[in-house]
């Protein structure tokens, strides 16, 4: 693959062609905040947090590193005061769902969020998918998904599938950023040794 050289932050970057944005700043030492990338996983964009500006041919937009392309000649920016302002309030908006996280308050204090800004949720799950897309992605199983939408949205293990799969697995655990993904993987267990088939099937 060819080389790409683009600014980040008034380093110059050589970059493969096909890489993000994101994996070239990673690639160069530059930290950029993300909850949803997973190097194992394809590019998601969800928790919006990795959003940069970006500068090509004098027009400056907003984009989100993970999931767009380097270019040659551009100039990208990963903090000012807009990106600091959009972070902080993405920040506050998890915190509503997930106010202990601990990698939720860490970047909280960088960015001064507060985490009593908006009214708090019923649900832990902050919507970055991880356990999904791992699930999904890499074992191949299907046993995680997303129900309900909006601000209603939240994962739930589908009790069947994860009946024969999930009980000795468990290596989307480590990558909930939140407690959202034990406490529906203990919900769905209770419910499963409940259920005469489901207990069968886990067997």
């Amino acid at each position: 693959m060819s080389k790409v050289l683009l600014q980040i932050d008034g380093k110059e970057v050589s970059a493969r062609e096909g890489m993000t944005l994101l994996e070239a700043a990673q690639g160069a030492g530059i930290y950029i905040p993300t909850i949803c990338h997973h190097e194992k996983l394809e590019p998601y964009g969800g928790c919006r947090l990795c959003i940069v500006e970006v500068e090509k041919r004098g027009r400056t937009n907003l984009v989100v590193s993970c999931v767009y392309p380097v270019e040659g000649d551009l100039v990208v920016r990963t903090r000012s005061e807009k990106i600091d302002r959009i972070r902080k309030t993405i920040l506050e908006l998890q915190l509503a769902h997930a106010p202990d996280a601990f990698e939720l308050q860490d970047l909280a204090k960088e960015y001064g969020a507060d985490k009593n800004r908006f009214e708090k949720e019923a649900s832990f799950c902050i919507h970055c998918g991880l356990c999904v897309r791992y699930c999904a992605e890499v074992k191949q199983k299907h046993a995680v998904g997303f129900v309900d939408r909006g601000t209603r949205k939240e994962i739930s293990f589908i009790p069947e599938i994860a009946a024969k799969e999930c009980w000795d697995c468990k290596e989307c655990f480590p990558l909930c950023p939140t407690e959202a993904l034990q406490a529906a993987f203990v919900l769905t267990k209770a419910l499963s040794s409940s259920s005469p088939s489901l207990t069968a099937a886990s067997k």
